[in-house]
């Protein structure tokens, strides 16, 4: 497993220097532009740490591309496939919980499918992403709390949610049991404007 983290940080440090130099941004103005310090970049990019899910978000936000960009590879034409254990691990809980990006697809408009287990106890909580940003779950097992802002939303085994994510939110199992869900997220016009601007190149 720790194999597997550091293959994974490594990619995503080309990833995040190759969009940078695409745009041609020096280290600062993404430490800039995604509020991160400059040392916080630049081991990224070095692969020398792994980046939390909020770093990775700050990131894919500031560079105008979808957190699928900075994680897997290229989507093939004709289809990718994700074979199962090979989703990419981007957050752990402290008591056993885990978020697998599975799959994911590529500007403007972004999708992205999410497999999270929460260990009892864990609790996750995100800034809000871009504007327009949607999230759609699935209760697969166990129980789990919602919190969106001030509203908080009590889900059972097969019970499903909808919510604008353009807020701050949170996931927590406050049981004694494992929690899993499945996680949708929709991004619209990530990245439409960068786009437009190297369609010529």
């Amino acid at each position: 497993m720790e194999e597997d983290t550091e293959r994974l940080a490594r990619a995503i440090g080309e990833r995040v220097k190759r969009e940078r130099n695409a745009k041609s941004w020096t280290l600062d103005q993404l430490a800039a532009k995604a509020t991160l310090s400059r040392r916080m970049v630049v081991n990224v990019e070095q692969g020398a740490t792994n980046p939390s899910l909020g770093t990775l978000l700050r990131l894919s936000a500031a560079l105008g591309v979808g957190l699928p960009t900075l994680v897997e590879e290229p989507p093939s034409p004709v289809g990718t496939v994700i074979r199962h254990g090979d989703g990419a691990v981007l957050w752990t809980g402290t008591h056993g919980g885990r978020a697998v990006l599975v799959a994911g697809t590529e500007s403007p408009d972004i999708v992205e499918l999410w497999d999270w287990t929460l260990g009892p106890g864990d609790v996750h909580s995100t800034e809000a992403h871009a504007p327009g940003t949607r999230e759609l779950l699935r209760v697969d097992s166990g129980e789990l709390t919602v919190q969106v802002e001030d509203h908080v939303h009590r889900l059972g085994p097969g019970d499903a949610l909808s919510f604008r994510a353009d807020a701050a939110h949170s996931y927590a199992n406050h049981t004694d049991a494992l929690a899993r869900f499945t996680l949708a997220v929709y991004e619209p016009g990530i990245g439409g404007a960068h786009r437009a601007e190297h369609s010529d190149a």
